[in-house]
């Protein structure tokens, strides 16, 4: 779908109750099908984040009490968008009740909407203590998590509106389409950045040897498995350069998956003076209020963050997401990145890095997804995703902007491994001969940029991410990559280097050059 906005109505967006055509056409549609289906029809609406999700379900609620003498409960899954849609809600002229743990019910006979979090309300239902027998409409917020399921039994005569971004299930076991008859989907993030309702998200991926990750039972990599991976020096050292080179002095929000990885993304950025906050879910009320209010204020502020800012948050100064784990959760990657997309009046476009191959995984963000198919065939998408050794099979080294720059005389500084290894099998010769000559090829690179010996030494101390590369690779085609025979290697390439330019640079330099180098 992709809605022309008139320029009128771009100028005179607001808050509350003005709503746009495309959200007016998803709320006809929403109410055509409220008004032909059984009463107990269950029905999934797909908006992007970003695209006013709250706004129109807030808009069905008004027109469904002012034209039913039924009542609504809407359900969300976290306290934080308890609070919002509550808010929403009286923003629409609508009362509503909150049902939390300390909610007094005696009252609730006055109301005819209420608001609750999926478990107070299930030990509220449970406990007999809210009365639901006259509920018309359920909506449910954040659809595609499992826990409102539960919930169904108690509502078998209730017309279930379920909202999501991404209509695919935390749990691959339950899928949606088990739960609800029907998908409508909205506005695509396509056609909400060409007309000025979305950012647009600008992607840079950082190739990242994922194979030690592991995969845990509710399908996603586990904590541990990311923490070992995500707190070594190397991540931390290639997250920082990240930053560096393309979002140092922009608000930045980074991802982590784990608090101990994120205690150390704070503590490198700390240490490098930089502006950063940690933020999890063992921080107060007023310690997050704090933190969110001091990243709101700070122009190059950097906050830290294990998920619990994925959703619930809104703070569209946010200049730049950094993604410093990998998900295989294609909702999760679209919430995160979706942090970053809210729009303003000087901000059409943020900035992504992407350190744990999401992109590779599930493509650009906004990408034209056929959400019909994922929700009617789960398996299928998913089968479909490439394993972390199909992405890293075609990985290719690219070296950094400012270390190209050392490297600016060489015209190619890529060197193939694996096209070498099968050219050598086929000629029937040895597998070191692979590594002879990619030593042969950063020796010729080091030789083309230097004047002397000691400039072209210094250079091949430089290359360190593009050997380890080159190392992985090759192990990976002889099929034997211990760690500790993987670290030998590495440790024996960069010896034969230095040493294969002590001993060849005046032949070398002649052979590039045309001329000795001078004395």
């Amino acid at each position: 779908m992709n809605t022309s906005i008139s320029l009128s109505e771009l100028a005179d967006r607001k808050e509350g109750k003005n709503l746009y055509s495309y959200q007016k056409g998803a709320i006809n549609k929403i109410f055509k099908s409220f008004e032909e289906a059984p009463e107990d029809y269950h029905l999934l609406y797909q908006l992007p984040t970003g695209g006013g999700k709250t706004v129109i379900f807030s808009e069905i609620v008004r027109q469904y009490l002012k034209h039913h003498k039924k009542k609504v409960l809407v359900m969300t899954h976290r306290i934080e968008l308890c609070r919002q849609t509550s808010g929403m809600l009286t923003e629409f002229g609508v009362e509503n009740k909150v049902v939390n743990s300390k909610a007094n019910l005696d009252d609730q006979a006055q109301y005819s909407c209420f608001v609750a979090m999926v478990e107070t309300l299930n030990n509220r239902l449970n406990e007999d203590k809210l009365d639901i027998s006259d509920i018309g409409l359920v909506i449910i917020d954040e659809a595609h998590y499992n826990s409102f399921t539960k919930l169904f039994k108690f509502f078998e005569k209730s017309f279930i509106l379920g909202v999501t971004a991404t209509p695919l299930s935390s749990n691959i076991k339950l899928p949606m389409k088990d739960n609800y008859d029907e998908l409508i989907v909205g506005e695509s993030i396509e056609s909400l950045i060409e007309n000025e309702f979305l950012a647009k998200a600008e992607v840079y991926s950082y190739n990242v040897g994922l194979t030690s990750l592991v995969v845990g039972a509710n399908g996603d990599y586990t904590v541990k498995s990311s923490e070992d991976l995500y707190t070594n020096n190397d991540m931390l050292s290639k997250l920082l350069q990240a930053y560096e080179e393309r979002a140092k002095g922009k608000k930045t929000l980074i991802f982590n998956n784990g608090i101990n990885t994120s205690l150390h993304v704070y503590d490198t950025f700390r240490i490098a003076g930089y502006p950063v906050a940690h933020l999890d879910n063992t921080n107060t009320k007023k310690e997050r209020k704090k933190i969110l209010k001091w990243f709101k204020e700070t122009p190059d502020a950097i906050l830290t963050s294990v998920s619990i800012l994925t959703t619930g948050f809104d703070e569209p100064t946010v200049d730049t997401i950094i993604l410093n784990r990998a998900t295989k959760s294609l909702t999760l990657y679209y919430q995160m990145i979706g942090r970053g997309s809210r729009i303003l009046k000087n901000k059409s476009k943020f900035t992504v890095l992407d350190l744990g191959n999401n992109l590779h995984r599930f493509g650009p963000w906004g990408a034209d997804l056929d959400w019909h198919r994922i929700f009617r065939s789960p398996n299928f998408y998913l089968d479909g995703i490439l394993a972390d050794e199909e992405i890293e099979e075609n990985f290719r080294y690219e070296m950094p902007d400012d270390l190209r720059e050392a490297f600016a005389k060489s015209e190619d500084v890529y060197f193939d491994i694996k096209k070498t290894y099968i050219a050598a099998v086929r000629a029937g010769e040895s597998s070191k001969v692979v590594l002879e000559r990619s030593i042969e090829h950063h020796a010729k690179i080091c030789v083309e940029n230097s004047e002397d010996l000691w400039d072209a030494l210094d250079l091949a101390k430089q290359l360190g991410d593009d050997i380890d590369y080159r190392i992985h690779r090759y192990t990976k085609c002889i099929s034997k990559s211990t760690f500790n025979f993987v670290e030998w290697l590495k440790d024996d390439y960069r010896k034969k280097l230095r040493a294969y330019l002590r001993s060849n640079f005046d032949e070398v330099y002649l052979k590039v050059h045309g001329k000795p180098p001078e004395d």
